[in-house]
């Protein structure tokens, strides 16, 4: 017998995910004026045929790529952040030996109640993405898969969509990269190129591995090549991926059956992140 679902209102105040929720709104409607209508500098961009922004590979159509993330479950360990930044090479400082702007974060937060717990945050790939809204030159766009994906070479630095973003999602690359990144090979190998000077970045759900797996039968979730770093290396089993569109998959099982919330869903953002809220302590 499945268990019920309940709705509980959790309390997530960390800045990393909520600095920028104030501007958003303004953010958007600024960036729409500047870039949009006859008189735009970006007019003639918008107006090409994007690569890439119609799919006709009938591997994506009809899934709906998301994440779950057992608030409950985690322990802080940061495997999810060291994996990722080594398999997308994402920028470790040498002498710190951390990422200064990771795809995904680790942060030690409280409940409303003061139970502690260990947030963590990856791009959300949201339904009505503000970043999407708002690049000038569709650098930023959806797959019909739900992924929100971007095109390096089209990216012009305008930095609009790190603005837009109300999860802090995003991150600009201040300066070209040639130092080595210590993060490998200890916790991955590098999967994708670098990033270059003056684009912004940011997670991908590992789409390389999605779009391999399926050319290759597998599934996304399940099998381990087809499957994000960060769900992968997770020591217990605090992240889960799949399609949401499948009733059947690991996430959708994970939303019917336990309390999930998603991230300042006021904002009508719709992301494909869920989180189990944490237990309150005794």
């Amino acid at each position: 017998m499945s268990k019920k679902k309940t709705k509980i209102k959790l309390e997530l105040t960390r800045r990393d995910f909520l600095i920028l929720g104030g501007t958003t709104a303004s953010s958007i409607v600024a960036a729409q004026i500047l870039t949009t209508g006859p008189l735009s500098p970006f007019a003639s961009f918008k107006q090409e045929q994007v690569e890439g922004v119609k799919e006709t590979s009938a591997q994506i159509a009809g899934h709906h790529w998301g994440m779950v993330i057992n608030l409950d479950k985690c322990i802080g360990c940061e495997y999810c952040l060291r994996a990722c930044s080594a398999t997308n090479d994402v920028w470790v400082d040498p002498e710190t030996q951390r990422p200064e702007k990771p795809w995904n974060i680790v942060v030690e937060e409280k409940t409303s109640t003061g139970t502690p717990f260990f947030f963590s945050r990856p791009c959300l790939h949201c339904g009505d993405a503000p970043c999407v809204e708002v690049c000038p030159v569709q650098a930023t766009y959806h797959r019909e898969d739900g992924l929100v994906v971007m095109n390096y070479d089209r990216c012009i630095g305008c930095r609009y969509c790190e603005i837009a973003c109300p999860y802090d999602a995003r991150k600009f690359n201040w300066q070209a990269r040639a130092e080595v990144n210590p993060y490998i090979p200890a916790w991955g190998i590098a999967e994708v190129e670098r990033r270059p000077r003056g684009v912004v970045e940011k997670c991908t759900f590992c789409i390389h591995r999605i779009d391999t797996g399926l050319n290759a039968g597998f599934v996304p979730g399940v099998d381990r090549e087809a499957t994000p770093a960060c769900v992968n290396i997770c020591p217990v089993g605090a992240r889960l991926f799949g399609d949401l569109n499948d009733p059947n998959s690991p996430v959708s099982q994970a939303v019917a059956t336990e309390a999930t919330i998603r991230l300042r869903e006021e904002l009508g953002t719709e992301p494909s992140v869920y989180y189990v809220i944490p237990k309150e302590g005794l």
